[in-house]
């Protein structure tokens, strides 16, 4: 890990101490896709700073059903993280590597140590605090004012955006999962959607139109 691509995928990060700092003190980790970093009911002891790749970040209730939050990209950390830092509570979160990532992770005291010296980690840290509280509302929106296909539409697109590509390779059942719904509900939703040929279904694969977004929003 180098000052230079600290600065690419940090750019907010200009001061120069600091962005040593984090090469000083935090660890640098190449993650492969599916790796789990936190589970509920675990105590975080430190921040993730994406450099490359993305994390998944999900709730989950007391049955073990889970719901898609939001994404992390590279510059970005977790809101939900840093909260549990700073309270020393227990993890409500599920994370997980979506797309093999780099990141780098501040331990917990550093952390705290850092938005009392650096003005420009105070200043990311609450820039991301508004970001994932817009998120989080987007998401709350989404389970208590919209049909089931309009959340599946957004989710493709959502999808679609993140991994910068018109194939999603995922089941029927990892859909669900994230949804908060079952399998059935959401192969029904996808026939429908493969009837007025805007997508269509091949094993474990989703193919999608390059104007699926401007079809959905008309």
């Amino acid at each position: 890990m180098t000052i230079e691509k600290l600065k690419q995928a940090l750019p907010s990060l200009t001061d120069p101490k600091l962005l040593q700092a984090i090469l000083d003190k935090g660890q640098v980790m190449n993650l492969e896709s599916g790796k789990v970093l936190l589970e509920p009911g675990q105590f975080i002891k430190a921040v993730p700073l994406v450099i490359e790749g993305s994390i998944k970040i999900m709730r989950m209730d007391d049955e073990g059903k889970e719901l898609f939050l939001y994404y992390l990209d590279p510059g970005e950390t977790c809101a939900l993280s840093l909260t549990c830092c700073s309270a020393s509570r227990p993890s409500e979160i599920k994370a997980v590597v979506e797309e093999k990532a780099t990141i780098v992770f501040i331990p917990v005291q550093i952390h705290e140590q850092w938005s009392d010296e650096f003005k420009q980690w105070k200043d990311f840290v609450s820039s991301t605090y508004q970001m994932r509280f817009q998120e989080m509302l987007v998401a709350l929106d989404a389970v208590a004012f919209k049909r089931m296909d309009e959340r599946l539409m957004r989710y493709i697109v959502t999808k679609m955006k993140q991994h910068k590509s018109n194939e999603l390779h995922t089941t029927h059942q990892e859909i669900a999962n994230e949804l908060g719904t079952s399998r059935e509900v959401v192969s029904r939703l996808l026939k429908t959607l493969e009837k007025k040929k805007w997508i269509e279904l091949g094993r474990n694969v989703i193919y999608i139109r390059d104007d699926f977004e401007e079809l959905i929003s008309k």
